[in-house]
């Protein structure tokens, strides 16, 4: 028989938000930057002078991004925040506060909600982002068998000293592409979870070794890149299809090199490393150009960093992206990686 605990749902609006209010306190997650959170109308945030405000948002949308049954509840938490401070590192961006909307159905297990606040606020509060309010839903049933779906809507605020973030249109032709960690482990790891899901329930903490369950967001490299980046962008809908943003928003080609592409060993054992490497998705990653002649040490931050390609000017009737393979052969890459409504 179930535990109480186990089947108890959520009691009301007031308690749920008291809850998350509670779960955010016993954290400590406040700052200098916070005056006031969650309480009132409004939270009252207070920056540096000479920065600027990073403001980012992100849906988290049950069976899209995650599933009930695959993914434990502290996983969904940690990757929902991951996202929006992975685009706060992408600019250079410090955070400043982070804000979350959940709506949940009426008889999801209030357990289910504690062990998310405990992934979400865990991440919170080793990146220094206090969770400054937000908002609470009831999702509606859909149809007569089924319960509203889980939503998360967050909302990550950081901040940048004027003129110095790092933008997805500033690099040039001759700049070399770099790319943080390793990539194609994500999806590899994704892949496996679907098929196997019983074997990830107990991965309730943060693990370097599950890119996807527990994504690392690259807050302290995004800092450095101010210094030398011309360009920046997060590697979360696959490399082929990021660099290619990049490429248009600076209006410039690309050509990569195969063999320096850092395929993280989860994608390494699967039938298609290369594939995944270039367009699983998922991994936060970051991917920036340097100009040429800068040195770029093998780690920054603690990271390690890998030199994949180079950046160049457009061509009529060239493709904007090329794969130079092992033997000297050059590749077209069509973006193949995460597009809604594809």
């Amino acid at each position: 028989m179930a535990s109480r605990e186990a089947t108890r749902t959520v009691s009301g609006e007031r308690a749920l938000i008291e809850g998350i209010r509670h779960r955010a306190s016993l954290e400590g997650l406040r700052s200098h930057s916070l005056r006031l959170g969650i309480g009132d109308d409004c939270a009252v945030l207070r920056t540096r002078p000479g920065y600027e405000i990073c403001v980012t948002t992100d849906f988290t949308l049950e069976d899209r991004h995650f599933r009930r049954d695959w993914h434990p509840p502290e996983s969904v938490g940690h990757r929902c925040l991951a996202r929006g401070l992975s685009d706060l590192a992408a600019m250079g961006a410090e955070p400043l506060a982070v804000f979350l909307s959940l709506a949940i159905p009426a008889r999801l297990p209030m357990v289910w909600v504690d062990r998310f606040l405990q992934g979400f606020v865990t991440l919170a509060r080793r990146y220094r982002a206090p969770l400054a309010g937000g908002d609470t839903a009831e999702s509606p049933a859909i149809g007569k068998s089924r319960s509203g779906l889980i939503v998360a809507d967050v909302v990550a605020i950081g901040q940048v000293p004027r003129g110095k973030a790092v933008l997805r249109s500033g690099a040039r032709a001759g700049d070399a592409i770099w790319v943080t960690g390793s990539l194609g482990g994500a999806a590899a790891e994704l892949r496996a979870l679907g098929k196997s899901p019983r074997h990830f329930r107990s991965l309730t903490h943060a693990s370097a070794d599950h890119p996807h369950l527990y994504p690392e967001p690259r807050i302290s490299v995004g800092r450095r890149l101010r210094d030398f980046a011309h360009a920046s962008i997060d590697i979360s809908d696959g490399l082929s299809t990021d660099l290619a943003h990049v490429c248009e928003e600076s209006h410039l080609s690309a050509i990569l090199e195969a063999a320096a592409l850092p395929i993280h060993p989860v994608a390494l054992a699967s039938g298609d490393p290369l594939d995944l490497a270039l367009n699983g998705g998922g991994d936060y990653e970051l991917l920036f150009t340097v100009p040429p002649g800068v040195r770029i040490s093998r780690k920054i931050a603690g990271v390690p960093v890998h030199r994949i390609g180079m950046m160049q000017k457009s061509r009529r009737g060239k493709p904007m992206i090329l794969l130079e393979m092992s033997e000297g052969k050059e590749v077209p890459v069509t973006p193949g990686g995460w597009q809604h409504f594809r």
